[in-house]
């Protein structure tokens, strides 16, 4: 599975680069300064540990395809080792749906019932421990993406999550969604332990106008198919450990997120005034680190997509085995 999770994320940094082409402007504050580089051959490299939890804003449908990219471009890659929360009803998507569930992707109903026995599944996987030959014991390598929002932002989920803040007393934010606590703060509960941190990455694009929404601007056909791509993609990075969340009670642990859930409003509200994410943080910017690091999603190496081809060559010759066991049997019985 991790072979063909490889191998998906290399054709879509291809797709990407040679029909949805766009520049990626990264910074971050001073938890991430040291991890993130510019290479000598113009792109990016990340320094994110093996495991972690990866949490965002959602603008549009492409956000976990950026996302995808950024396991590629992470020392050690990680991208055929990215698991993410979805909600349910994107598993009914032909093809891509069930290749979803062939990857061991999550999908979410928001019915805790359903949902708790489904992750707790899943989950165990994640944190299993394995024993190498030596006798050293070690986790696997996971990315676990998650949409805390739960949708993505657009007129409908902006009345949703108004009416949700005017419900339980809080203020709504401007720029993102609500955050709902439930999923996360139980995948923080099983996991904890087995990772250390939880990364957080803002999003945004760059040609959606203050008050409009990007899924009607950038849509999935418009990126790929006629070449409606944002200019830029811009991710502004925080990183948070955790054994520093509250973790003790979930309703501690939902005011936590929501209070970082208004500092992404913050953010945005920034790009959306100014264009631009706060720089790197001044003190990395005199050791040698560019204010805003940008690149492309592309591959490192020209030949790398070839790699997509070895894994269809081999489901090939599987199905074509398959098939001659098939006709076999089926000419000893006629």
């Amino acid at each position: 599975m991790s072979l063909t999770k490889r191998s998906f994320g290399l054709l879509i940094t291809t797709m990407t680069h040679w029909w949805g082409p766009t520049t990626i402007r990264i910074s971050g504050d001073a938890s991430v300064a040291d991890q993130i580089r510019k290479t000598e051959d113009g792109l990016v490299e990340f320094s994110f540990p093996e495991r972690m939890i990866m949490i965002a804003n959602h603008q549009i449908y492409t956000d976990w395809l950026y996302l995808w990219w950024v396991g590629y471009a992470n020392a050690p890659k990680t991208h055929g080792s990215l698991f993410i929360i979805l909600k349910e009803s994107l598993k009914y998507i032909p093809i891509v749906g069930p290749g979803m569930m062939f990857y061991g992707f999550i999908f979410l109903s928001r019915k805790m019932a359903v949902d708790q026995p489904r992750m707790a599944y899943r989950l165990r996987k994640l944190k299993t421990t394995h024993t190498a030959p030596d006798g050293k014991k070690y986790l696997d390598p996971m990315w676990l993406l998650l949409f805390p929002e739960g949708t993505n932002a657009s007129e409908n989920s902006r009345s949703k999550s108004a009416k949700w803040a005017a419900k339980i007393g809080v203020k709504d934010p401007e720029h993102v969604l609500l955050p709902r606590s439930t999923g996360i703060y139980y995948c923080l509960s099983e996991l904890k332990g087995t990772v250390d941190y939880v990364y957080d990455c803002t999003v945004a694009y760059e040609g959606v106008p203050r008050g409009q929404f990007g899924e009607k601007i950038f849509t999935l056909g418009g990126t790929y198919i006629k070449g409606q791509t944002p200019k830029s993609v811009n991710f502004y990075w925080r990183r948070f450990r955790i054994a520093d969340m509250p973790l003790e009670s979930q309703e501690k642990f939902e005011a936590w997120l929501r209070e970082r859930w208004y500092e992404k409003d913050a953010l945005m509200e920034q790009y959306i005034s100014t264009g631009r994410f706060p720089p790197n943080p001044a003190d990395a910017v005199s050791r040698g680190l560019e204010p805003f690091l940008e690149t492309e999603v592309r591959t490192r190496y020209p030949w790398e997509f070839l790699q997509i081809y070895s894994v269809l060559g081999a489901f090939g010759l599987i199905v074509n085995f398959l098939l001659k066991v098939w006709g076999r049997f089926l000419s000893v019985f006629s």
